[in-house]
This record gives structure tokens, sequence and C-alpha cells, in this order.
């Protein structure tokens, strides 16, 4: 009876005043663990460097007991004491070896810290991957589209015309709308400019060879970027969250077939149409401001402007275009199955699909240019 209540008494940490001694007793098992760990965080441990934990009143030791018994001499040691642990059974000391083999595994290794060099190495080795990566899938899309229309019984026709609907024809407001403003800013901004010499009528070389050659391929395709580039980016990249691209692979339909061939054809064939109704759309802003600012005439305007303008310039910018689509929907599909696992993965894919879509449009544009110039174009 006396050994049952023994096993059975509350467990308790006594430290004796004025000296280095703690004395463990009870039963340090999982019933009274949380009244133990309450007393452990408010107990005043002595200020000595070398403490001596006396384990020979501990009457019961179980995995929990063990457990806050190694968690609490770890605590010490990190507080720069040196403990040690005296008079506990033979069969309690086995298992707190065991808990402390066990935790030393179980910790996590720190890393030691990368310098700037190390930093700015491993940034680079991501990029290449990166960039060889998107080169590998650049050249599979190619190889199937190539296979496409070797056989053009493969191509879905279905998909390509939904995905110009979306991409082309929903987008005729928007870019439109932008274009419109671009060329009333463009004759405002050199309508001063102009005035000053009296070159009234060149506002119609300004407005239509900035549109025409550069601003609204370019407009265009920063806008589609952010609007249907995107919105591929989150639908192959929540189809991937789903499972759904696993699914079809299972049963042997090819993901280029049918989720990135359809929307880089139908881009490469809107992205023109509506580059040239935005070079529309700005000319004729470009008009207003012309009529309202520097009183010339709509007729005026349009004569001056088939003086001025050729058809290799309209031909430039339009020569662009296939190559903006292009990149637009090879970016968007390529960061779409690059997600995780989980929807904040979706976001941040998305996010750069649009950063890399319009920075690749932009270098894709300065090139041009240095090719057109070596040209004479």
């Amino acid at each position: 009876m006396a050994v049952e209540q023994a096993r059975q008494s509350p467990a308790s940490i006594e430290v004796t005043p004025g000296t280095a001694a703690v004395h463990c007793t009870g039963a340090w098992t999982v019933r009274g663990i949380a009244r133990l760990e309450r007393q452990l965080s408010s107990i005043p441990w002595p200020t000595a460097a070398e403490l001596a934990l006396d384990g020979s009143a501990i009457s019961a030791l179980d995995t929990s007991g063990a457990w806050l018994l190694h968690r609490t001499i770890r605590m010490l040691e990190q507080q720069g004491r040196s403990v040690v642990l005296r008079e506990l059974r033979p069969e309690f000391d086995a298992l707190l070896k065991l808990i402390t083999a066990r935790a030393a595994a179980l910790e996590p290794v720190v890393p030691p810290e990368s310098g700037l060099l190390a930093s700015v190495g491993h940034w680079a080795w991501d990029g290449m991957h990166g960039i060889y990566d998107m080169l590998a899938f650049t050249g599979e899309s190619a190889t199937v589209l190539f296979r496409s229309l070797l056989h053009p019984g493969r191509i879905r026709w279905r998909p390509i015309l939904h995905n110009l609907q979306t991409a082309g024809f929903e987008a005729l407001p928007i870019t439109g709308l932008l274009s419109f403003l671009m060329g009333i800013v463009i004759a405002y901004q050199g309508a001063d400019q102009l005035q000053r010499f009296g070159a009234n009528i060149f506002i119609a070389d300004l407005v239509g060879l900035s549109m025409l050659r550069e601003l609204a391929p370019l407009l265009t395709a920063i806008i589609v970027a952010g609007r249907s580039g995107s919105a591929y980016a989150a639908q192959i990249g929540t189809m991937k969250v789903t499972e759904e691209i696993d699914a079809l692979r299972t049963i042997g339909v090819g993901t280029h077939e049918l989720l990135v061939l359809p929307k880089m054809i139908a881009l490469i064939i809107a992205l023109p149409l509506l580059t040239v109704y935005c070079d529309v759309t700005g000319v004729l802003g470009g008009m207003l401001m012309a009529r309202s600012k520097l009183d010339v005439s709509f007729d005026v305007f349009l004569n001056r402007l088939g003086d001025a303008i050729h058809l290799s310039s309209f031909m430039t910018g339009i020569a662009k275009a296939p190559v903006f689509a292009a990149i637009i929907a090879l970016v968007g599909c390529f960061q779409g199955l690059r997600v995780g696992g989980s929807a904040d993965s979706v976001g941040r894919r998305t996010t750069v699909s649009v950063v890399q879509s319009i920075f690749l449009v932009i270098v894709a544009d300065a090139l041009f240019s240095v090719v057109f110039n070596w040209l004479k174009i």
C-alpha cells in the first residue's frame, strides 16, 4: 500500500534555499504533467553555475515525464549552467537516455547563414534552371504545333474559338479605350511643341508613326498579358491543384494539345487583329485632339496621314503581334503548369506570369527595333 501511494503522489520539484540542489519527487507521469509544467515555469532556479538534480524520490516515470525532465535539463544548459542528474533509478535512466537520443535526432539542423556571394550563386542557379525549363517547354510546344499542322484533324477547334472570344473579342473595349486615350495624350503632348514652329500638320506624322509602329502593338500586348496571360496561368494552375491535369494524363490526353496549343493559336490570331483595332482607335484619338488643339481638320489629318505612313510602317507593327502573342501564351501556360499544391502557389505563379510576359514583350520589342534599324525599315 505504501509503494502504491508513493507511485500516486503528485510530481513536484523542490529547490533547497541557499544551495544548488534541486529535488525531483513524486510520479512524473502524464496524469500530473500539466501541474508540473506550471510549477516549472514559475520556480526560482538557483543562480549557481552547477546544478544537481536529485532523482532518487521519483516514484514513477513515463515517456511524458521523461520528456519534461529532458526539456528542463536542456533549458538549464542553454542558460549556461552545468546540470548533473543523480540517484535516478536504472530503468528511469534508460528511458531518459532513450528520450534524449530520440530528441537529438528530431532537432532541426539549422543551416549556416549563406553570404552574399552564395545568395547570388543560388539566385543565378535557380534562374538558369528556370530558363532551361522554359526553353524545354517552348520546344515541346513547337513540336506539338508542328505535329498538329501535319495532322489538322488533331487540332481542337472549339477551344480555339472559345479562346478567340475571351482573349480577342472580349478585350476590344479595354484595348480600344486605352489606345484612344493614348492617341489623345500623344497629340496633346506634341501639340505645344509643333505650334512653336508652325508645324501643326505634322501632328499626323507624330500620332501615326508612334501608334502604328510602336505603341499600338506594345500597348495591346501589355493589356493582353495582364488580362489573358494571367487567366491562362490561373486556369491551368487551378486545374493542377485540383489534379485535373493528372487525370487528363492518366486517360492519355496531352496537356499541350488540350490546354497550351488552343490558347497559343487563338492568341496568335487575336493579337494582330487587336493591334489593327488599336491603330484605328489611337489615330482617332489623335485626330480629335488635333482638331481641338491645332485646328487640323479630319480631312487634312487623313491626307497627311496617307503621305506620312507607308505600308512598311504599318506592317512592322503588325509583324510584332504574333511574336508577342506566342510569348504571352507560352509564359502564362508554363507558369500555370509550375504551380504547386496550394492556392498560394496559384497566386504567386499568376503574378510571375504577368511580370515575365511584360518583361519579355518589352525585350522582344527592343530586339525588333534593333533588327528593323539594321534592315533600314
